[in-house]
């Protein structure tokens, strides 16, 4: 067996290795990983429970012995489970909470079958220490640049444009599984904290500094999800460029983006119900009047009036004191963002560039 150790997050790419293997509990899995790990347990949850309660209550020798019964048994399912494909060159790089007994226990195994086999070295934990450093110790080195704007100005939009057209972005809503509003919850269930810092952290290790680094403008909590601190602090400080587009248009927009709620009632309705402590029954039931009748642009429009833009007022003012610029945009149609999305990304690269020479 061979230890590796990670100095950086972007060593990860560069290890001889085919696999990575989290031997850890299925819960422990669930909550984080390293990158592309597939959860193969030497424990399941109840089995490492009860192995935790033996040591603790009973006898070390006894949960040792207990958990040794427990890992031949796992070991031997995954070996003629996900191993049985694996030919002789075959490197994997078995991980465990600390790189103690789980992760040595079925790196033994495999190790005696031929195979070369790699333990982190600190486990998860050692990883975890890692993702903390570079999101809540170090300062981000990157030129960061924030696309701004009204909701329903198409930020997400051309934020998926300027990747197409090859500019460095992070798309922190996608990350999140939130779409950053009180209609932001996606279908699918949010990461957990760990889990969303480690794809933070593992896309600022991809990062060209030379580059620009776009990011939609966020407030600090993406749904249930806070943005570490390191990200924050630098997105606080970075230039914005505001997209600038009319109400009527912005309607449109959210009425296409945001139709196929129209179609879920119940999801919708759930949402609508959330407003009612803000604007009261009275306006919450006119919005499910709108609803129910499929008026998508009459909805959208009323809630940016009523909802949106005023909520976000004393934001918007606050930030005026920022390094900003406007981008007006007359149509958000797909035809229109495609159109701008050159410029606007010539538009962030002066921006950038201008900075760079001031300071």
């Amino acid at each position: 067996m061979t230890p590796l150790r990670l100095a950086d997050l972007s060593d990860l790419k560069q290890l001889p290795i085919d696999e990575i293997i989290d031997a850890r509990s299925p819960s422990e899995f669930a909550e984080d990983c390293l990158p592309g790990a597939v959860n193969l347990p030497v424990l399941d949850d109840a089995e490492r429970a009860e192995v935790g309660t033996v040591y603790v209550q009973d006898s070390k020798f006894r949960a040792r012995k207990l958990g040794a019964a427990y890992v031949a048994r796992n070991a031997a399912r995954h070996i003629e489970g996900h191993f049985a494909g694996k030919d002789g060159g075959y490197r994997p790089l078995v991980y465990c909470w600390r790189g103690g007994q789980r992760s040595g226990s079925l790196a033994t195994i495999l190790d005696q079958i031929g195979w070369r086999v790699s333990v982190l070295e600190g486990g998860y934990r050692g990883f975890r220490r890692l993702v903390a450093a570079r999101l809540y110790d170090q300062p981000l080195h990157a030129r960061l640049v924030l696309l701004d704007g009204d909701t329903g100005s198409g930020k997400t939009a051309l934020l998926t444009r300027l990747h197409a057209l090859g500019a460095q972005v992070m798309d922190l809503e996608g990350l999140a599984r939130h779409r950053g509003s009180v209609f932001g919850a996606v279908a699918v269930a949010q990461p957990s904290q760990k889990a969303f810092e480690t794809m933070v952290a593992m896309a600022l290790s991809r990062v060209d500094p030379l580059k620009p680094l776009i990011l939609e403008a966020e407030s600090s909590k993406l749904g249930q999800l806070s943005l570490p601190p390191a990200l924050w602090k630098a997105m606080q400080a970075a230039p914005r460029l505001v997209i600038q587009a009319p109400e009527a248009a912005r309607a449109r927009f959210l009425a296409e983006e945001y139709g196929a709620l129209l179609t879920a009632p119940a999801s919708l309705d759930g949402m609508l119900e959330r407003l009612r402590t803000l604007h009261g029954a009275a306006q919450v039931a006119e919005w499910r009047a709108l609803a129910a009748a499929g008026e998508g642009e009459a909805l959208a429009a009323s809630l940016i009036a009523r909802h949106y833009d005023p909520r976000y007022a004393k934001q918007r003012e606050r930030l005026r004191e920022k390094r900003a610029a406007a981008f007006p945009l007359a149509d958000l149609s797909s035809t229109a963002l495609d159109a701008a999305a050159p410029r606007l990304l010539a538009e962030i690269e002066a921006l950038v560039w201008g900075e760079v020479q001031t300071n």
